[in-house]
């Protein structure tokens, strides 16, 4: 019974850890951009587009297709950003659960 009660205990630990972590993916913030920082978008942990800022001089409408490539170029920066930090959290987290065979 004993390792029964370790066990819950362990699970517990691992829910409180995992909303911890989801709160704090929730209230990241993490800006990506391109263009020299024309183009800049800003991201969640959870990786949902939070804001996208253009410089006026790189709206041209007579060059929709860069402007385009400038967004995607920002986001694709935003979201390698994102999974480092996230990366980098849940290697904090995971160190604090001491599963056998695990970690």
């Amino acid at each position: 019974m004993k390792n029964l009660a370790e066990l819950q205990k362990m699970m517990k630990v691992a829910q409180e850890l995992q909303e911890k972590l989801q709160k704090e993916l929730a209230e990241m913030r993490i800006e990506g951009s391109s263009g020299g920082g024309m183009v800049t978008v800003v991201l969640d942990g959870q990786k949902n587009c939070l804001e996208v800022k253009l410089e006026p001089e790189v709206v041209n409408k007579e060059d929709i297709e860069m402007l385009q490539d400038l967004i995607v170029s920002a986001f694709r920066d935003a979201v390698t950003k994102v999974e480092a930090e996230v990366s980098k959290k849940m290697s904090g987290f995971a160190g604090g659960l001491k599963i056998p065979g695990l970690f």
